[in-house]
């Protein structure tokens, strides 16, 4: 494994540490509205400096992108920018639902070049370097095999914030839903992309994401075999915040089916 890799499992494993702890009593946890619907809590400020004191330690001319604190760690403008959170899936947390997970990726230059995503709950971690593959644990990930849209399970995430556009959405979700056989939304991005890696969805699409949402399991779909890309098939979805990922076949059936609805593709919507 490469050695920057093994840092970021380390500090994704202290961060997992704290989540477990704390999740063993929510009752005694303080959470605060960032805006409505969106929730931080001081677990996900621990694990997010937990996660930014392990990394600078090893790697201090680095720069940092979090959730939670932005730019302020790290250094302005470095080649290397790790980009984190620190608690993906904060409401599943905070009401006891186990589906919830840490991202870690490092981008050299925008692009990103290794990720890690950890489920403190399973104690499944997920790596990938660019070119090495995706593994879980110790074994290499394949996507899916399925070719069929009609056959494939699609996870998605909707829209929670107040000024989001839920009638869009909710015209893609039928759109798909008639399409697939089954559609999920467990509410953790990096969740679902991971297990889009692991063949256990066939496919994966959202609008609305941050980097740090994306950044580590984007490269795990891709490094397993699957294809990542905005709406409308384009590669710039860490900008745009909108993702289309799966299993090649089931990656162009999905963009065909939601590139109308692209903020991205004005003339078509």
């Amino acid at each position: 494994m490469h050695p920057m890799i093994n840092v970021a499992v380390r500090a994704a494993r202290e961060a997992g540490k704290i989540i477990n702890r704390a999740s063993l009593d929510l009752d005694l946890l303080r959470i605060s509205q960032k805006s409505a619907n969106d929730f931080v809590t001081e677990v996900d400020r621990a694990s997010e400096q937990a996660i930014i004191d392990i990394l600078l330690k090893a790697f201090p001319h680095h720069g940092i992108l979090a959730e939670e604190t932005g730019t302020t760690h790290g250094r302005q403008g470095a080649e290397y920018q790790w980009i984190i959170d620190p608690l993906d899936g904060t409401t599943n947390f905070i009401h006891g639902m186990p589906v919830y997970a840490v991202s870690i990726a490092l981008a050299h230059q925008g692009v990103v070049q290794h990720g890690v995503v950890y489920d403190p709950s399973r104690d499944e971690l997920f790596t990938a370097s660019r070119g090495g593959g995706a593994f879980l644990d110790n074994r290499r990930l394949r996507v899916s095999r399925r070719t069929q849209i009609e056959d494939a399970l699609i996870g998605t995430g909707f829209p929670f914030r107040k000024d989001d556009d839920i009638d869009t959405y909710l015209e893609m979700f039928k759109k798909v839903s008639q399409r697939c056989v089954g559609l999920r939304r467990p509410g953790a991005a990096a969740i679902d992309l991971a297990y889009v890696a692991a063949g256990r969805y066939d496919g994966f699409f959202e609008r609305g994401l941050k980097p740090w949402d994306m950044a580590a399991g984007s490269l795990l779909v891709s490094e397993a075999g699957g294809l990542v890309g905005n709406f409308t098939g384009e590669s710039d979805f860490l900008d745009t915040g909108e993702l289309v990922a799966g299993s090649p076949r089931i990656y162009a059936q999905l963009v065909s089916i939601l590139k109308p609805y692209s903020a991205f593709n004005p003339g078509q919507a």
